[in-house]
């Protein structure tokens, strides 16, 4: 593959400019914003880098598209791709930072930190024993790269760890993995369910009733993809009792609209997809390792598998 013409839109096209610039590339570069980009740019180019796609531009006429994100699902989902284009996707800290994201508020649960706050609004002095990390169970949906790594950081303060994945594959620091369709018997025992897959057709609205009605006042942390939540199901489960809070870092529509339901629920935590943020020198950095991966015939760690997804 012969890349001499790169693309680049992004928000962060200024930083991500005088980053790769250093490198002195013998490269013909466009930096711009998303939306600036048109069609005429993306004939000029060989490849392209980007968090997200156009509906309205053909992308065949380039030989590599590179997502500076970890999902693809905006570039895939409910699209047509043509599978002589390569996709890559960014892989960097998106592991550790979300598995902190995810251990900061599980922590907040168990050291009370809720209640402490009410009591000290009341001028209450009442003690209550936080709960030790190593006393929990905690099931992650996605056993991939950043779900290993929050296994792997659970694992280390003595979690009990379980994994669901599409394929069950035994994967290390989960004490077991399991299917989707096998998984149902041992959800009743969790504390915790932390959602880390990628959006795909399999796994569209994955989380409702057939899920939380099996829960017994567990929490909820979705890293994932908004769409993988039925929201009204989470709703649902947070009324009735089999969820005790929620924490939604994704959504299905994003910005989440000010008149949208989950803002007033008093069970659910909401930050704007911020736990897994691609900085502009771990965005740069992946980009130019794979690009030398590519023009070197070197084997390529994140690549897209297509037809799966992810």
């Amino acid at each position: 593959m012969r890349i001499n013409n790169i693309l680049v839109v992004s928000p962060m096209f200024k930083e991500l400019q005088t980053i790769i610039q250093k490198e002195k590339l013998k490269k013909n570069f466009r930096f711009m914003a998303e939306e600036e980009f048109t069609q005429e740019d993306l004939v000029w180019a060989d490849a392209l880098v980007a968090f997200n796609l156009k509906s309205n531009i053909d992308y065949h006429h380039v030989q590599w598209v590179h997502s500076l994100g970890a999902g693809v699902d905006r570039f895939l989902f409910k699209k047509d791709w043509d599978e002589s284009v390569l996709l890559t996707r960014t892989i960097c800290s998106f592991g550790q930072r979300i598995a902190e994201y995810c251990l900061s508020y599980i922590l907040k649960d168990l050291q009370f930190h809720d209640p402490f706050e009410e009591l000290k609004q009341q001028k209450k002095w009442y003690p209550l024993t936080p709960k030790l990390l190593n006393e929990q169970k905690v099931m992650i949906y996605g056993t991939g790269e950043i779900g290993q790594t929050v296994a792997k950081v659970f694992a280390n303060f003595g979690v009990e760890v379980y994994g669901v994945s599409l394929s069950g594959k035994e994967k290390e620091f989960f004490q077991e993995v399991m299917t989707v369709k096998a998984h149902y018997d041992r959800l009743s025992e969790m504390d915790y369910l932390i959602n880390t897959l990628p959006l795909t057709e399999l796994t569209e609205k994955l989380f409702k009733e057939n899920i939380f009605h099996r829960l017994s006042e567990a929490g909820f942390i979705n890293v994932g993809r908004g769409a993988s939540l039925d929201e009204n199901a989470l709703l649902d489960a947070l009324d009735h009792h089999y969820l005790r809070f929620a924490v939604l870092d994704v959504f299905t529509e994003e910005p989440l609209p000010e008149d949208h339901p989950l803002w007033a629920h008093p069970k659910v935590l909401i930050t704007p997809h911020i736990s897994a943020v691609t900085t502009p020198a771990e965005g740069a950095q992946c980009f130019l390792e794979t690009l030398r991966n590519i023009e070197e015939g070197k084997p390529l760690h994140n690549k897209v598998n297509v037809k799966k997804g992810y």
